[in-house]
């Protein structure tokens, strides 16, 4: 009989509100570990949404519906069969991220000598702070840096692989062939972006920078 009321007793312990709120925890401590992996090494996900608001089975399938957003304020999906609930969670996130180590000025060169990673609360960063130093090797600041402060994407810009006048390689390929010529370019790029160029013929053509500095067109 009292092996009987024991685990009454238990099973009514893991149905239980209190239970089943710690094992949403514990599905959602999972979510935003796995989430932020390779980002973040410390994660603290705190449940803003009254208790009543929260899904009624004991693994509620969750998935993050603020796409674009790592932390913060975040709104999660838990499906429960049919029923669907949106539970608002606060994450907050330690982790490494780049800021100037030495004054900084308007279009300096960033580099090794400048710059380095620091470890903090992400969450409190400005937006679009670099994570890693590959991020903004070599990238030209926009504006002036302080010692300390975190380095934002938004306050770079690449170095530019090609400068407008410059004489450039352009090589325009499909398959089977190769073709090499060579131009003039008509606008700034850095890697990975557009330039145009003008060739000796005259005609202007538009193609993507590569590490080389060549124009590469694909037919």
């Amino acid at each position: 009989m009292r092996k009987l009321q024991r685990a009454i007793a238990v099973a009514a312990l893991l149905v239980s509100p209190l239970a089943m709120a710690q094992g949403l925890q514990a599905q959602l401590d999972e979510l935003f570990a796995r989430r932020l992996a390779g980002v973040s090494d410390e994660v603290t996900v705190t449940v803003r949404s009254a208790p009543n608001l929260l899904p009624r089975c004991e693994r509620p399938e969750l998935s993050v519906t603020d796409g674009t957003k790592r932390w913060g304020n975040i709104s999660v999906l838990a499906r429960c069969a049919n029923e669907k609930r949106y539970l608002q969670v606060n994450v907050q996130a330690t982790g490494r991220y780049v800021v100037a180590t030495a004054s900084v000025a308007r279009g300096a060169r960033l580099g090794a000598e400048n710059v380095a990673l620091k470890r903090g609360r992400l969450d409190q960063l400005p937006p679009r702070t670099a994570l890693d130093i590959a991020q903004i090797q070599d990238a030209i600041s926009l504006r002036d840096l302080a010692p300390g402060q975190p380095v934002q994407l938004t306050l770079l810009r690449q170095a530019w692989r090609v400068k407008a006048g410059q004489r450039v390689q352009v090589v325009a390929g499909g398959e089977g062939f190769r073709i090499n010529a060579e131009g003039q370019a008509l606008n700034n790029a850095a890697v990975a972006q557009s330039a145009r160029v003008r060739m000796q013929s005259g005609h202007i053509v538009s193609g993507t920078v590569d590490a080389d500095g060549n124009i590469l067109i694909n037919l």
